[in-house]
């Protein structure tokens, strides 16, 4: 790929002298004829011009070269990879996976709800002890008893879903023996 690199910026560079000698001729030609005679072209600037032009398309042709090369290795590597998958036998079918970010959300959510719970005990145990009766607090209370409850809840659905797809494989590897003879 370095190749590549270079040829492209040899090419870069080739275009932007072919584009500062157009420039050039172009504001020659652009001049008005009262102020100065229209100077002459320079034959071997054009010569040198034209050559690195056509060093340049040769460059640029090489790189198409191998690109296409690439591409037709790259397309065999494919065909290749195909034929090799097709070739081998079917692979066994994929184990339930576990969902683990699913089970850290629903266990982060119990922690959460646990510690809301605290608080708000704490804050009713206090106004308890003041004999001041808070009873937003007592609400503030069973909401969080009630969150809790449902995030308990989620975590062992979570947690069940867990072991049966750890244990499905090994149950279906255990029966494959039994059903054999």
């Amino acid at each position: 790929m370095t190749q590549i690199d270079e040829l492209q910026h040899r090419i870069t560079i080739a275009l932007d002298r072919v584009a500062q000698g157009v420039a050039r001729l172009e504001e020659r030609a652009s001049q008005p004829a009262q102020e100065a005679p229209a100077p002459e072209i320079d034959p071997e600037e054009v010569a040198r011009l034209r050559e690195a032009l056509e060093e340049e398309k040769l460059a640029n042709a090489q790189l198409e070269e191998r690109v296409r090369k690439l591409h037709e290795s790259h397309r065999a590597e494919l065909e290749a990879a195909k034929a090799k998958a097709e070739a081998a036998p079917a692979p066994a079918p994929a184990a339930p996976t576990v969902d683990v970010a699913a089970l850290d959300l629903d266990l982060q959510r119990l922690r959460q709800s646990n510690e809301m719970l605290r608080t708000t005990n704490e804050e009713l145990r206090k106004a308890l002890a003041e004999n001041v009766g808070e009873p937003h607090l007592i609400n503030k209370a069973m909401l969080a008893e009630l969150e809790g409850l449902r995030a308990a809840r989620s975590v062992e659905a979570s947690e069940t879903r867990a072991i049966i797809a750890s244990l499905t494989p090994l149950l279906e590897d255990a029966a494959e023996p039994e059903e054999a003879n």
